[in-house]
């Protein structure tokens, strides 16, 4: 089978009897005409000849605005859409300085390797003698960094990089930095939550370096469609920001399907597994000459779909199945690298990947792309499905719906998925367990000042004084520095709370498999866990943290393992409080206490449950924010709900609210965590927590709790509308639940959620524009003193 629209993928599924999803919504998205606006007439005529030879004879409108204002010296981000040529944005103004008088140079930071090593092969085909660009982070062999250093204009690196290893040395890049003029940030979507709170202040720290060298660069940031770009923008780099948000790229026509996998058993509510039904499509789209990209929302999905898709293409031809593959974080720099160049030069027919290829490299003439589940926000959505048809041609995306609550209802609600605002990136530069570390980075870069602090925001102040009254930092001549003679760097993850990362060796050979994040280490290299890599599963003998080296060996079988876990909740100290009729709405901070006590040995494919171990593990703790209800014996009894069933409805009510937050929060249900309780020692009631699975918060549980009614009624709407008898994964059941989802009662939790809204329908509600870019407004009632009782 060959096709040309690959549309028409949708009807040969749905028209074959061995594909039994079901094709729930087809929504047609309409070809865009380009507005353009012809060059600058003093944009240098090497710049604009080397245009004209790559077939540009003029610039689409919001890359004139954009080219306009950074050459002005404003700070700019541009927020449109994926294909819309945002790397010319930053690259001819960069250019433009690099090429003029004073030795300029440019600074480009992206998220990932992979996407700053595709914009220096951009660069460089541009052929400008006067752009000395190369790329300096953690793959660039160390013999080679002092050439970069002496040589390079144009250096192309990350946040990691910069916080690591180039702004503890800034001495060495004094040159460089002493004639930055430019900083690009790429993909600034990305940056949010507390990995984005890190990168605000990495940015501040080099802002101050390059004030001390006598630099103000101007900051050029891009970045997917976003709520508030500007806002986002401003809070990264501490500047006034303009945004550029009016698209003028072209756009050709695409369909955007929406298919949910088929009921196995209707009472339990089972469905087939949605990395099935992904790899069925990337099957037929490889059969059918079809280009395609899979986005999985874990590690261990990328590597399963790729699996089956490969043993499915395999069956009908063995040679075209090794052009199916896995892409993912965690692989060896060379393999990343094969990988790109598969996807660039066309190789590789099908590849699934995690979101490390959501962002703007550019990997060739997609054809279609698949989201194995809901990426978590519709800013993603678009992004990935924007991956396919980059060249004005037909594109295909379709959203395979997991079992998940938020997935069950966008698939049953496209008018929310395809109608709704893009959402606003959260971001807390304020937070204080980000700031204080780079607090005392700074101080190590250069005595610390009180000149400095406002730099750093109104918190840095008192941070400060305790970092100082800790013996963290030393006051000295000419201002503070940290206490001890090592750079402090290597300490702050800007990506994990946990550190470093935990290396994943062969115990036979030595040879480094991957990598993992270390907050992640416990729950999927912990003794007896089985690891994917590229299809290949490795069963872990040992895990240690201290050494921070996982030991595995090649496994045979067809089963995976999922951690179970206890965890403990402390309310520290609420921060607000609405008292509702018959409960109580909280939000505060607290102190969590999670901890790996074994896991199940499961069947590949069925699920089925082969046995269960035990483990020793130390515990993880926590100090974040989150919001809770109350819930009174009077609320309970009206709700007819016993003793015995509170557990149980609690429990499925708590599993629902997480599922269904980041419909109205920019965040995965991954990065959020909850607990339930029938009495709590701290609150005095049955409780059900839902809490920011980061330090000190990310402003999630500040959004949650500001829209309760709009949360809790759409979570209501999907248990009581879901076709399972007792509870399935499409409503209470959770995919990371410490306790193998037990107990749970999905009719006492409907029950629990109409008399909550009850409660909430007496609660005033807050509009869209009256929240702060956090998720917080100001003012709203405060609970005095301290939570625990």
């Amino acid at each position: 089978m060959s096709i040309s629209d690959p549309a028409a993928l949708v009807e040969h599924l749905t028209g074959d009897p061995d594909y039994r999803g079901q094709l729930v919504h087809l929504e047609r998205l309409p070809a865009r005409r380009a507005r353009t606006v012809g060059f600058p007439d003093d944009l240098p005529e090497l710049l604009a000849g080397r245009l004209r030879g790559r077939g540009i004879e003029a610039l689409w409108t919001h890359q004139a605005e954009a080219l306009a204002l950074a050459r002005a010296g404003s700070n700019v981000v541009v927020a449109t859409g994926t294909a819309s040529g945002k790397s010319l944005c930053y690259q001819l103004p960069v250019f433009e300085a690099l090429l003029g008088e004073g030795r300029r140079t440019a600074l480009y930071l992206s998220p990932t390797k992979a996407l700053a090593h595709d914009q220096l092969r951009a660069i460089r085909s541009f052929a400008l003698t006067g752009v000395r660009a190369a790329s300096y982070d953690g793959d660039t062999p160390v013999d080679e960094r002092p050439m970069v250093r002496r040589n390079a204009n144009l250096v192309l690196s990350n946040p990691d990089m910069l916080h690591q290893g180039i702004l503890p040395s800034h001495e060495r890049w004094s040159g460089f930095l002493r004639q930055l003029a430019f900083v690009v940030v790429d993909e600034a979507h990305t940056l949010r939550g507390v990995f984005g709170s890190h990168v605000a202040a990495v940015l501040r720290r080099l802002r101050r370096v390059c004030e001390r060298y006598g630099a103000r660069p101007v900051f050029v940031l891009a970045s997917a469609t976003l709520g508030n770009p500007g806002q986002l923008a401003e809070r990264l780099v501490g500047l006034p920001v303009e945004a550029v948000t009016d698209d003028g790229s072209p756009r050709g026509p695409g369909s955007f399907a929406l298919w949910e996998p088929p009921l196995i058993d209707e009472a339990t509510g089972l469905r087939r597994s949605p990395n099935t039904e992904a790899a069925a499509w990337l099957t037929a789209a490889v059969e059918a000459g079809v280009r395609t990209l899979c986005f999985t929302r874990s590690r261990k999905a990328a590597e399963l779909v790729a699996t089956y898709a490969r043993r499915r293409v395999a069956e009908v031809d063995r040679e075209l199945s090794r052009r199916v593959r896995a892409y993912r974080a965690g692989y060896l720099a060379q393999e990343r690298r094969a990988l790109e160049r598969g996807l660039v030069d066309g190789e590789l027919l099908a590849v699934a990947a995690t979101n490390a290829l959501e962002l703007g490299m550019d990997i060739g003439g997609l054809d279609a792309v698949v989201l194995n589940g809901f990426p978590g926000t519709v800013a993603s959505m678009r992004q990935q499905a924007g991956r396919a048809g980059r060249h004005g041609t037909p594109s295909l995306a379709v959203l395979v719906g997991s079992d998940d609550p938020l997935d069950a209802y966008l698939l049953h609600h496209p008018a929310d998925l395809f109608g709704r605002p893009v959402e606003a990136a959260l971001v807390d530069p304020q937070n204080p367990y980000v700031l204080s570390p780079h607090l005392v980075c700074a101080a190590y870069e250069a005595p610390l000042t009180e000149e400095d602090l406002a730099l750093f925001g109104p918190v840095a102040s008192s941070l400060v004084d305790r970092l100082e009254v800790e013996g963290a930092l030393l006051r000295r001549r000419g201002g503070l520095r940290p206490a001890g003679g090592r750079p402090p760097a290597p300490e702050v993850d800007l990506r994990n709370a946990g550190g470093s990362p935990v290396t994943i060796v062969a115990a036979d050979s030595g040879q480094v498999v991957g990598t993992v994040d270390r907050a992640r280490a416990t729950s999927t290299v912990h003794r007896g866990a089985v690891y994917l890599h590229q299809g290949d599963s490795y069963l872990v003998v040992d895990l240690n943290l201290d050494e921070g080296i996982a030991l595995v060996e090649e496994a045979g079988g067809d089963e995976y393992t999922q951690a179970r876990r206890d965890i403990d909740i402390e309310v520290i100290e609420p921060t607000r409080r609405v008292d509702l009729p018959r409960s109580a709405l909280w939000l505060g901070r607290v102190a969590v206490a999670s901890q790996v006590v074994g896991y199940e040995r499961r069947r590949v494919g069925t699920g089925e449950l082969l046995g269960y171990e035990d483990l020793d593990l130390p515990p993880a703790r926590l100090a974040t924010v989150a919001y809770w209800y109350t819930l009174s014996a009077e609320l309970l009894a009206a709700a007819r709900i016993d003793a015995e069933q509170v557990p149980g409805a609690a429990h499925a009510a708590e599993h629902a609210q997480i599922g269904l937050l980041p419909l109205f929060a920019m965040c995965d249900r991954w990065d959020i965590g909850g607990v339930s309780t029938a009495w709590h020692p701290d609150t005095g009631f049955a409780t059900i927590f839902v809490y920011d699975g980061y330090p000190g918060g990310a402003g999630i549980a500040e959004r949650g709790h500001e829209l309760a009614a709009r949360h809790l009624t759409a979570t209501r709407d999907t248990v009581r509308d879901c076709p399972c008898e007792s509870g399935c994964p499409s409503c209470v059941q959770s995919p990371k639940c410490g306790n193998g989802n037990f107990p749970l009662d999905k009719a006492g939790a409907v029950r629990l959620l109409d008399e909550l809204l009850v409660d909430l329908a007496t609660m005033p509600e807050v509009a869209e524009d009256q929240l702060r870019v956090d998720g917080t407004v100001t003012g709203g009632p405060r609970a005095p003193g301290r939570g625990r009782r």
